[in-house]
This record gives C-alpha cells, structure tokens and sequence, in this order.
C-alpha cells in the first residue's frame, strides 16, 4: 500500500512540473513552415526573356527539323512542291531490309567499339603521364590537341592524298625500304574500315587526352602524396585512386565518343565520296542517308533514313544515360524524395 500511495505521489509531483506557471495546461504546436513566395509576374517574365531566345532556336534548329523529317519520311518527295505521294511506312520498311543500310549499321558499330577501345586506353596513359610535372609539357598538350582543332575538310582532303596509291603514304614506305607495305590504303576492302579508325583516332585523340587532363586537375593531391607515404608506387595509385575518381570524366567522354561515332558523316564523305564508302567498307548511316537520299532525288526516303538515325542515337542515349550515367546525374538532380 505505501509503494502504491508513493507511486501516484510522484505522478502528481511530475505532473505538477509538466505544467507551466500560471496554470496554463496549453500544449505548445509544432512550428508553421513559412510558405513559400510566388516567382510573380516580374519573375516570370525575366525567365521568359532569357530562356525564350534559346527555346526559340532549339525548336527551330532541332524540334522542328526532327518533325519534318518525320513527316516526309512518310511520302515520296523529291524535295520540291508539296509532298502528296504518300506511301506511309513503306520507306521505312525498305531501310529494314536494305542489306546496304544493315552493312553501314554494322559499320557504326564498328566504329564505336573501336573507338573506345582505341581512344580511350591510349588517351588515359598519356593524360597520366602528362599530369606529371615534366618539361615541355605545355607544348606537347598543344601538339596533341592540334589535330582536334583542324577542321575535318582540311583533315579529309589532306589524308586523302596522302593516302592514294601514289600518295605521301606509300612514298614514304618505298624510300625507306618497306615497299613490301605499300597498299591501297582507301579502295581495299579488307583496310579501308581500320584507315578510317587511324584517321578518326588520330583526329580525336587530343580531345580525349585534354578532357581527362581537366578531370585530374579536381582529384586532390593529398591523396596521391599519402598513398606514397604508404608506400604505393605511381602506377598502384593511379589504378587504385585516380582511375576511380576519374571516372565521371571517363563516362562522359565515352557518351560523347558513342554519339559521335554513330553519326560519322564528314571524314567518310570527304575521304571516300558518296559511292566509293559504300564499295570500299566505310560507309555510315549518315553516308547511306546522304547517298540514298538527296543524291538519289528521293527525299522522303533519306527523311525517313533521319529520323531512324536519330530514334537509334535516342535510344542508345537514354539507355547510356539510365544504366551507366545515373550514379552521376543521381546527385545533381534535386527535389527527390529523402
């Protein structure tokens, strides 16, 4: 009875406490989250003269085109008058089954593996090699940045005399003994895709190089002087630290390469023309549109050879960007759930 009589004596005393002075028994409320403010009128209308301008020439430049495409792709036009020979999906089903578009498809292929495997090994070793304090290291940055900036007429046309049969190419093998090489570098089936893979690694190759040299210029050197300190050696701390924080630069680079590479256009045009891509093995998607299309007076069918390129670098695109680029853009987007 005495445990039971001090038991509900302290409840009296800690309820007592609980109260504030004055008897008041009010239960404080949560605090109110201030509400937000409008972006008004006037906010509103500064966003819309800024970024109108800018919508206004993607949609001319890049929505509106896509649309067209779309919509000639549907007709036989030759590119004059209102199109009114419509024949539906029938261009479409030709791409599909064209052998020449399925062997310039192949040749896209082609060349984005290729590309990434080609590009960007060599281009990583260099850039690590040139994140090293060394000298002339300005100037070689330069020299291997040179050819991304030439444009591609100058860089086709160039190769493509050097490249002949009587070109520099094969007049250099001569005078030094090594005639037995000698081939026909453009024309010659069997080398023609892999003279198409030098030239674009050797034009692209300093883009690479530089972006990676931007990427290591955000990895601490802390990091790199303590992994010294506990004694790894250059090439340990290179795989097992700047690889792995390089590796946002790495993916966008590869985004960038894969895009690129499936709408090759100006180097293969150049190089080979409209007819020789295709016989030679270096024909693209962009080749076959061009050639099959404006070239061949058909106009609906070389729109509707766009809009298939375009829906496959889309495609290709969001899948990148869902399977290897989320654990990127995961922490820059904003207004998820926590």
């Amino acid at each position: 009875m005495s445990v039971r009589g001090n038991s509900l004596t302290d409840r009296n005393a800690s309820a007592e406490l609980a109260q504030p002075s004055g008897g008041d028994t009010k239960v404080s409320s949560p605090p109110v989250r201030p509400r937000r403010k409008g972006i008004g009128w006037a906010g509103r209308l500064e966003i819309a003269i800024l970024v109108g301008p800018a919508l206004l020439v993607f949609f001319g430049f890049v929505i509106f085109p896509v649309i067209a495409a779309a919509y000639y792709g549907f007709f036989r036009w030759q590119g004059y008058g209102p199109p009114t020979d419509f024949v539906g999906f029938n261009n479409y089903l030709l791409i599909l089954q064209d052998p020449a578009f399925h062997a310039a498809l192949s040749h896209n292929a082609f060349i984005v593996v290729m590309s990434l495997v080609l590009q960007g090994p060599a281009a990583l070793l260099v850039a690590l090699l040139l994140n090293r304090r060394m000298r002339g290291q300005s100037i070689i940055r330069v020299l291997i940045f040179v050819p991304y900036v030439i444009a591609e007429v100058v860089v086709g046309v160039g190769w493509s005399l050097m490249l002949q049969q009587r070109g520099a190419v094969n007049g250099f093998l001569e005078n030094v003994g090594l005639g037995g090489l000698e081939q026909d570098w453009l024309a010659n089936p069997d080398i023609a895709i892999w003279t198409l893979m030098a030239i674009i690694t050797w034009k692209y190759f300093g883009f690479a190089v530089i972006l990676f040299l931007a990427g290591l210029q955000g990895i601490p050197e802390e990091l790199s002087e303590a992994a010294a300190i506990d004694g790894a050696s250059f090439w340990q701390t290179q795989w097992r630290i700047t690889v792995p924080l390089l590796g946002p630069t790495l993916r966008i680079w590869a985004f960038l390469s894969i895009i690129g590479s499936l709408q090759l256009f100006d180097l293969v045009y150049i190089i080979w023309g409209q007819y020789v891509a295709s016989t030679a093995g270096t024909s693209t998607m962009a080749t076959y549109m061009v050639s099959e299309g404006r070239n061949s007076g058909n106009y609906g069918y070389g729109s509707a050879v766009a809009v298939v390129l375009f829906l496959i670098s889309l495609v290709v695109a969001l899948i990148y960007q869902r399977f290897v680029l989320r654990r990127d853009t995961a922490g820059a987007l904003t207004g998820g759930k926590r």
